[in-house]
């Protein structure tokens, strides 16, 4: 029934012309002061995403900012805060589940940043809805976008780190789901599963052209994608709204939720020279829900 498929469609890019970059530079795998390094972030337009942009542009990358064109405004934002904070950064509008437009994607960030050193596939969706009830079209859309999204956003990026030939960093997102499944949830779970496995594959595959290849897992965070999920448990337990949401801070060690900036600082890492030994990983930012 399920299988990664992909339209011709392009997308539409929109790069605001005082982002244009001179050149096509030309640097190592290795981070440095005083080497640009460039990175993109799918759904960057909020959430962890939006994060995880501005987290590697503190920590000197220029950001190639990928968003739904239905995100426009929100990804306009995360650039202008990304060129405040001294770097460069082109917003990029397309769908991850449609292979030509992660192609496109990649061809853009290389024309206008230059060589790219981190690809961070973070785009995701969620529904709530037990397993027994999962129709076929919302199956397809998760796992299309999910997984079909990740896988497609690092072959495309592994072709680009190849054809560089310096080596270069993926990141996946996962999810704590990936460990431990959540109820209400179980066909996102399983493909935050499907990541965690592909993560550890591609890694032993992708090692021989220094690529490393890990993948973080968030637990509950504070963010639209948990609004989404909670609002659905509410309609399947009749809890008022925000209760779910609340109630999972019981099953948290360290007592609190998460804010995506917990998550943006285990990418910042994997994303830095200090994790360059470091591959086929699933690094949990959960607070402690996994073991708890």
């Amino acid at each position: 029934m399920f299988a990664c498929f992909s339209t011709t469609a392009r997308p539409f890019l929109h790069p605001p012309t005082r982002f244009l970059s001179a050149s096509f530079r030309h640097r190592g795998f290795a981070s440095s002061k005083t080497v640009s390094k460039s990175a993109i972030v799918t759904g960057a337009g909020q959430g962890i995403g939006k994060a995880i942009a501005l987290r590697l542009a503190r920590d000197g990358f220029d950001v190639c900012v990928n968003d739904l064109e239905a995100n426009s405004d929100m990804v306009k934002k995360v650039v202008d805060e990304i060129v405040a904070l001294g770097q460069k950064a082109v917003p990029a509008y397309g769908d991850v589940s449609k292979l030509p437009q992660v192609e496109a994607m990649v061809d853009h960030s290389v024309n206008e940043l230059g060589p790219l050193d981190v690809m961070v596939a973070n785009a995701g969706i969620a529904q709530v809805q037990w397993a027994m009830d999962a129709k076929e079209p919302d199956i397809q859309r998760l796992f299309e976008v999910n997984f079909c999204g990740v896988i497609y956003s690092d072959q495309v990026a592994t072709r680009q780190f190849i054809k560089q030939g310096s080596g270069g960093k993926i990141i996946n997102a996962a999810s704590v789901v990936s460990f431990r499944p959540f109820p209400m949830i179980p066909i996102y779970s399983a493909t935050k599963a499907a990541v965690r496995s592909l993560t550890q594959s591609l890694a032993t595959e992708l090692a021989k052209d220094k690529i490393t290849v890990n993948a973080y897992a968030p637990g509950v965070v504070d963010s639209s994608m948990w609004e989404t999920i909670d609002r659905g448990m509410s309609e399947i337990n009749g809890l008022p709204k925000g209760e779910n949401f609340q109630k999972t801070k019981s099953t948290i060690t360290l007592g609190r939720t998460s804010v995506p900036e917990d998550v943006a600082k285990m990418v910042s890492f994997l994303a830095s020279s200090d994790s360059d030994y470091v591959t086929g990983q699933t690094m949990l930012v959960d607070g402690g829900i996994a073991f708890s």
